[in-house]
Order: C-alpha cells, then structure tokens, then sequence
C-alpha cells in the first residue's frame, strides 16, 4: 500500500478526551474515530489490526476443535425471559421494540441464544460434546465508558460455547479452551495470566478470566511472581489427549482477581519476594455453568439409557477489539506503538527519504515490488513529507521493521534498516534486505 493512497487521519496534538495510552495512540495514529460515546468507527489502519486480531482467534478456536457460525446482533426478548435474565440483567442491556411491538435487545451475550439453537437439533448425547463460537459486535450500555475500546459500549467478542453430557465432559471442553487461550494470547505477543474470578451474570461456579498486567488495567490482581514463566503450550498439543497437567500446571500457583482474593491464603502460599499486587486488563473469560441454561430453558438430550438429561455448558468469550487497546499499553514508548509483528497493520514501512530522486525512487519501487512478491505487507511512505515526519509518522504507527531509502547509504549501495521493537539499526544491500524481511 503507497501512504499516498491510504487513508491515515495521522493528529499532531494529544486528544484531550484520550485518558489512557492506548486511547491517545489509537486516535492519533488514525486508528479509529468516535462516533458517539462508547461508539466507534475503525478506519483502515485499525481494522487491519482488528481483523489479525480476530483470525489469530479464529484459528486457536478451530485447532481446539471450536466450530464456527454467526448469530445476529439482534435477539428476542422471549428468549432471555426464559433463562431469568431479561429482567436481571439490568441497564446495561439495550433494549428495543420493533415496528410490530415485538421486544427485542441488542445482544451482550449469546447464551440465551446458542442454547435454542443447539435444542432445536441436537436430541442425543451421541451429537456431543459441541463446541459452537462465533466472532460478533456486541453492546453493552455502560454507563460511564471511557478508555477507548478498554470499556466501549459497542465491541467486537469471540464467545464460544460447549455442550457436554455431564461435568466430567464439561470441564474437559473447559480445559480445552483454556489452553487455547493460553497460546491465542501469547501468539500476539500478550503474557496472559489466567486467574480465577467472578461468574456474574453469566452464573456457574468455576471462571477464569486471562488478565495481561498493565497499571492502566480495570482490576485489581494478585498473583505468585512464578506465573510470569510457566511454558505456553505448543502447537501440537493434543487437545483430544488429557489436558489436566497443563492445567494444573497454571492452577496450583497462586493467582486472582480482586473480587475472589484471600488475603490469608496470599499470604501463607506466597512467599513475599514472590508477590506481585497489582493492576491487569481483562482480555478474556471462560465460564462453567452446569445446567444453569439448559435446566430454564429445556435443552435436553437422550442419555445413553435414553433418559433425557439437561446439558452441562460453558462460555468462553475473547475481547477482540478490546485487545487492540491491551497490546498497545503493552507495547508501546514515548514514540508510539510497538506492534508484535502477528498483529502489525503492515510488517515493514518503506521511507523514501528524497522522494522525487531518481535513485531513491528507483531503489524504493524495486524494494516496494519485490516484498510485495514474497507476500510481504508493506506501508510504502511515498509522500512528499520530510524526513523528520516519515519517522515520526512510522513510530507513532508502530510497524515493526522501517526501510529508509536516502542518498547518502544508497551511494554505498545500502538502505538502512530499523527495528521498531528495539531501535536497532543496520546497514544492508537491497537484496540483504529483501532476504532479511522474508525469512
């Protein structure tokens, strides 16, 4: 993409609304725009982000065995009546009524929904267990959102949800989303720890929520200094296989949020140098409720006697667009963001730093042709900028590698490569370059 024909609303000056790092960042590198409280539009840089964000998600859901469909947006309230919760939910859930009085709301969750979906077809324990997620907008009307996407009204979440014939199953589809929450986050360059916490209005009794350590972050945590190097499981984890080692592996050593905290048990666990009190970003949240659906709302399959038993469920929701604000407070200096290269919005920035020059524009063409032939995504600043403002512009964007192309380097046969991540620099020929950005 030449930055000549991109849309990058770059701002100069801090915006005063922004409170947090993420939130000026995303503003003034032209991520996104607000279009009402908690609402907002996300212009091409920060729907790239969004959308490597969304298929890193997609792809650890798939190889735990999660099948994908999609739900509307839009429910009907007869359903959330059934579970309880239309009424108990509270001001948080939009509701509506459309031209024929039906009542309906803008959905915050989909277990209501998922449950009549999986009674209207699944009818025997042969069909299980299920696994069924999907990667939708949601709405929550808080009341007073701030941070940007941290704490948005609208949101896009991956929310799955298991269906297994007893606790036993359940808590193995559990496990499995688990691990694979474990390696989503840590392939975006996040160190999520998993701690246990509140259900709320989800209900059960057993939740984990994946907080990523930020003085920013909403909650407050308490973890074993320990957590912060146990291993991520690889690729080839067998999710079929029994998964209780790894889980006990994160489970034993001490780790909560602050609404489940035990002091006395912090205390006498923990040693003190091992300690660690302090803030964290919720990314994600794994739910086992038991029956809890199926027994309201009659979700029922034939046992292996033939005896109809309700399902034991689960929920598992990621914060998709929320992570993009987690990864920038992160990954980020007084310069700008510092994107992991699997979520970059372009792997390299192309400076031109004497566009109009025949030999810098040549040699900036050629680069430009040949990553893109290797399927290298490259941001190609051919504007008529000075120097100063390409870099500014390349660090405030974050893209991990920049190639400036001068006169000075090129009359050596050299451009000069720099990694966002670290400030290392060196001198290469182009096809050193190439080569290096390929491999």
């Amino acid at each position: 993409m030449r930055l000549s024909r991109f849309f990058l609303p770059i701002l100069k000056e801090n915006p005063k609304e922004a409170e947090i790092v993420s939130h000026r960042l995303m503003l003034r590198a032209g991520m996104l725009r607000q279009e009402a409280a908690g609402i907002y539009a996300w212009l091409p840089l920060g729907f790239r982000v969004l959308k490597k964000i969304e298929q890193i998600v997609r792809e650890e859901q798939d190889r735990a065995g999660a099948i994908e469909l999609l739900m509307p947006t839009l429910q009907l309230a007869d359903l959330w009546r059934e579970s309880g919760r239309y009424d108990a939910y509270g001001p948080e859930m939009l509701r509506i009524a459309d031209r024929h009085k039906r009542e309906l709301l803008y959905g915050p969750t989909n277990e209501e929904m998922i449950t009549e979906i999986f009674r209207s077809y699944v009818k025997s324990y042969k069909n299980l267990p299920l696994n069924l997620y999907h990667i939708q907008w949601k709405f929550r009307d808080e009341q007073r959102p701030r941070f940007g996407v941290m704490r948005g009204r609208e949101f896009l979440m991956k929310d799955a949800y298991s269906f297994d014939l007893d606790e036993a199953g359940a808590r193995k589809s559990y496990n499995k989303m688990f691990v694979a929450y474990l390696r989503t986050f840590a392939r975006m360059g996040l160190q999520a720890i998993p701690m246990r916490a509140e259900t709320g209005p989800i209900g059960g009794d057993l939740s984990h929520e994946f907080i990523v350590l930020a003085e920013t972050g909403e909650s407050g945590v308490f973890c074993d200094r320990d957590v912060l190097s146990l291993p991520v499981p690889s690729a080839d984890t067998d999710y079929d296989g029994d998964l209780t080692p790894i889980i006990k592996q994160w489970t034993s050593l001490y780790a909560a949020t602050e609404d489940v905290h035990d002091a006395a048990r912090f205390e006498q666990e923990v040693p003190e140098a091992r300690r660690v009190n302090t803030r964290g970003i919720e990314v994600g949240q794994i739910f086992y409720f038991g029956t809890k659906y199926s027994d309201s709302m009659k979700a029922l399959v034939a046992g292996p006697n033939g005896a109809e038993t309700p399902i034991h469920g689960g929920s598992y929701g990621v914060g998709v667009s929320r992570l993009v604000g987690a990864i920038i407070e992160a990954c980020h200096d007084d310069a700008g963001i510092k994107w992991p290269e699997a979520v970059a919005p372009f792997r390299v920035a192309l400076l031109n730093l004497k566009q109009g020059a025949s030999e810098t524009d040549a040699a900036c063409e050629q680069l430009y042709r040949d990553l893109a032939a290797k399927g290298v995504d490259v941001l190609y600043d051919d504007t008529d900028q000075r120097p100063g403002g390409k870099f500014a512009t390349a660090d405030l964007i974050g893209i991990p590698w920049q190639v400036m192309v001068g006169p000075r380097s090129l009359a050596d046969g050299k451009v000069e490569l720099k990694q966002r991540c670290n400030g290392e620099r060196e001198l290469l020929s182009l096809a050193d370059a190439v080569a290096r950005l390929t491999s």
